[in-house]
């Protein structure tokens, strides 16, 4: 007899999934509220049900890595990106490997990124991209966003391609679909830093480590928008294919990639913001670049250093972002037969001149081919000044509503996460679970938390779960509303919507600068970093979905005196 057929004994019936939901919430409040009359192994996770999961995962990793042999395959693939980012690295910034060529001057990669943003997009998007080099040339962080793009270079053409391969793959076949499904959702629901932990444990640290963990995050959206967009080519357009006497390969390659090039390059758009935003993260493992010297500052509290290296890490994301959306949305220009070679590849010789030109001028201008540190400009002491004025302005109000914070609402809350007992927690999570989805979601909140207890870090999952629902909380008081005020007018939505466009393409790393310029290392700033960071989805989605609304729905309820 199944849980959800279990006979009420008060009424003769059955209970439904709704009772049965409410009945785990009650028992949850009732352990709540009785919790000094509980023995103790429901008050916390007692010690014979803390498994010693860390031994067994040590086991497994050194099963995997020394007696399956499995290091021998990541160290070989390690090689061969470290072999690919010592010859980016060398073009980029100089570093002494082969082909021995670079570095390539800066004035011929600020021009190169402005006639490709030219040909993509116009003029608009040409001043961005060549805008985006000149600001980094002349702030003297010329070899830092090098070190960070070099790892892109290398990192987002292998996600891209391992993307495109296992998506077919998945289209071809159902069952790897159905294999691949799972994986892909905890892929994406993982943190960042997860995916750090086996990467370091088969490869160690340093760049080639950072490029790995680059490679294996950003794939996962470039499967899923393979598959999507396979999946989206009409039958009459395959039929057409066939028709002509297509092999199965040529409608691969000449009916059906081209026909989901949209989706396919919305995807290399997701890769690439993928792997900036891993790369920044990745200085934890010892990737060097924009991201490390951020680290760093930020741990300095260097705030002006910090906004300066953090303005180059926008552009570039903007810059990225821009581009390949632009390459997303542009259709191919097909020219008459009998065009000349020069007429279709305008832009090729004009880039090819200003290559030249700029070649010419680095070698007679040194500072055409690298702006030296001491040559440099820099801002930093205007915003430090700027931000040391506007935090004694507003310090008042900013220590007045930290320490309220902290003293009124946060360790108040954090007590009350840590004194609830595990059991009434776990019976919470059951009742909510079964009233959404049933017995199989129950089984997976509780298993899910189960392992937690399981696992010996009952408390930390506590403090973090208070964080997060805190922020979670906040996010939509100030999302929400933002949404419904932007709907209420186009003009009003646009301009909030690309606002939300520009700040999701933020690595999250840059959230940290204005909360810890605010309110220093803490909780507070923790919060308020994950605040930011999710009120903007938040905003975006209500607007999107308010503003999809139909307009006869609208006017049924006007006719109806709403």
């Amino acid at each position: 007899m199944s849980i959800a057929s279990i006979p009420s004994g008060r009424t003769g019936g059955w209970l439904s999934q709704a009772q049965i939901g409410q009945g785990l919430i009650l028992l949850a409040i009732l352990a709540v509220v009785f919790k000094l009359s509980l023995p103790g192994f429901l008050i916390r996770p007692p010690e014979w049900l803390v498994l010693p999961f860390a031994d067994w995962i040590n086991a497994s990793f050194n099963f995997i890595k020394d007696d399956l042999g499995f290091i021998y395959v990541t160290r070989a693939f390690a090689a061969a990106v470290e072999w690919l980012l010592d010859v980016t690295a060398n073009l980029l910034y100089g570093r002494n490997r082969w082909p021995r060529i670079g570095p390539i001057p800066w004035t011929t990669i600020a021009v190169t990124a402005a006639i490709v943003g030219y040909v993509l997009n116009g003029w608009k998007l040409a001043v961005l991209s060549g805008g985006t080099f000149l600001w980094i040339a002349v702030m003297g962080q010329w070899k830092w966003s090098m070190e960070t793009l070099s790892v892109i270079v290398v990192a987002a053409p292998f996600a891209v391609f391992l993307g495109l391969l296992l998506g077919i793959a998945a289209w071809r076949r159902p069952w790897v679909e159905r294999m691949l499904n799972p994986i892909l959702n905890i892929a994406q629901s993982l943190p960042h830093f997860a995916y750090m932990i086996p990467v370091v444990v088969f490869i160690g640290v340093g760049p080639k480590s950072g490029a790995v963990v680059t490679i294996v995050f950003a794939t996962p959206p470039m499967i899923r928008m393979t598959l999507l967009g396979l999946k989206k080519v009409p039958p009459e357009i395959v039929e057409n294919g066939h028709m002509c006497g297509a092999s199965r390969w040529q409608l691969m390659r000449y009916v059906r990639i081209p026909t989901a090039r949209t989706e396919i390059l919305i995807g290399v758009n997701q890769v690439i913001m993928q792997c900036l935003a891993m790369v920044v993260l990745a200085s934890f493992i010892g990737m060097p670049g924009l991201g490390q010297k951020l680290l760093q500052l930020l741990q300095a509290l260097k705030v002006g250093r910090s906004v300066e290296i953090g303005i180059s890490i926008v552009l570039i994301a903007v810059w990225l972002d821009r581009c390949t959306k632009a390459w997303a949305q542009k259709q191919p220009v097909h020219f008459d037969r009998g065009t000349s070679w020069a007429v279709r590849h305008r832009n090729l010789l004009i880039w090819a001149g200003l290559a030249v030109a700029t070649l010419g001028a680095a070698a007679i201008w040194p500072i055409a081919d690298e702006v030296k540190r001491s040559q440099a400009f820099t801002i930093s002491k205007p915003l430090d000044a700027a931000v040391d004025w506007i935090i004694v302005m507003i310090d008042p109000f900013t220590q007045w509503l930290r320490g309220a914070l902290i003293r009124f609402v946060l360790i108040p809350m954090r007590d009350a996460y840590l004194w609830l007992p595990f059991s009434s927690v776990l019976l919470l999570l059951s009742g909510i679970g079964y009233l959404i989805g049933g017995l199989r979601s129950a089984l997976v909140c509780v298993a899910f938390f189960g392992l937690i207890a399981m696992s010996g870090w009952w408390d930390r999952a506590m403090i973090t779960t208070y964080m997060v629902s805190f922020a979670v909380m906040l996010a939509a008081i100030i999302g929400l509303p933002l949404g419904i005020w932007a709907s209420r007018s186009s003009r009003r939505s646009n301009a909030v919507l690309l606002v939300c466009d520009t700040a999701q393409t933020f690595p999250s790393f840059i959230y940290l600068i204005p909360v810890v310029m605010l309110f220093g290392v803490n909780d507070v700033a923790a919060i308020g970093a994950v605040v930011i960071f999710g009120a903007i989805p938040m905003t975006r989605y209500t607007i999107e979905g308010l503003r999809s609304v139909p307009p006869e729905l609208i006017e049924t309820a006007d006719k109806s005196g709403a």
